[in-house]
């Protein structure tokens, strides 16, 4: 939802968390090819050498030194000005746990991945974007929730908890010009979650014949170009949804 009187911008800025795991190097390609300044957050970008050896392979990216993901908004916003899109791609591994071994320790560290990380990325991004008047924000959750398997409790309920802190926080943010959508996959290709060591030989691709109507992995490409159309302001009337992206698993 562009406010009426917004001239667009010179420069678009976005900032990509978790750079390269997940969905994050889907992002960060179809991002740069449209012309976005992606700032990019990693754990490994504390390091100046992999900060210069992972902008050094990819165009109109910056590598921020933020530890953290609402660290490298507040970072983009000092650097430039502004902020016009977040994608805020929240990874933690999806560890087997059964109900009844629930671990207090691992659940509160997956928390603050998968749910505490997300909420400080969109409240320092929406204080900006209410500032300026516009922006659009994306969550990289998960589609875990839809079907959640067992032995996976909690991974799915915080999934779920990212999911529907996005649609709250897009009605609130709505009247500012402020679009906030997540983005659900489940069977992306990545090195997180789906491994091509795991998934690419041939009984892992029958396997995936077995499991979704597709019948393949999701690709890199194609779950940016979705990130791509949910930030472009083509469509801005689409905000508080869970864009689910599965194949047609769910």
């Amino acid at each position: 939802m562009s406010s009426p009187t917004a001239d667009p911008p010179a420069e678009r800025v976005v900032v990509v968390t978790h750079a390269t795991l997940y969905a994050g190097p889907g992002a960060v390609a179809a991002l740069a090819a449209a012309g976005f300044t992606v700032v990019c957050q990693d754990e490994t970008f504390g390091d100046e050498e992999n900060r210069a050896k992972f902008e050094a392979g990819h165009e109109c990216v910056v590598a921020c030194p933020s530890k953290t993901p609402a660290g490298a908004v507040t970072w983009a916003i000092r650097r430039y000005g502004r902020l016009d899109a977040v994608i805020s791609n929240d990874v933690y591994p999806g560890k087997y746990l059964p109900v009844e071994q629930a671990d207090v320790t691992e659940l509160r560290a997956a928390a603050e991945a998968l749910l505490v990380a997300p909420v400080a990325v969109v409240a320092k991004a929406a204080a900006q974007m209410k500032r300026q008047g516009h922006g659009r924000i994306v969550l990289v959750t998960s589609a875990a929730p839809v079907r959640p398997e067992p032995g996976f409790s909690y991974y799915s309920s915080l999934r779920a908890a990212a999911s529907a802190f996005a649609r709250a926080a897009a009605r609130e943010l709505a009247a500012h010009y402020v679009t906030v959508n997540a983005v659900a996959p489940n069977f992306l290709e990545s090195e997180t979650y789906y491994p091509e060591e795991a998934w690419g030989d041939e009984d892992g691709k029958e396997r995936l014949r077995g499991l979704l109507p597709i019948g393949r992995l999701g690709t890199a490409r194609e779950i940016g170009n979705l990130i791509v159309f949910l930030t472009s302001g083509r469509a801005d009337f689409v905000t508080g949804e869970v864009v689910g992206f599965t194949g047609g698993w769910a």
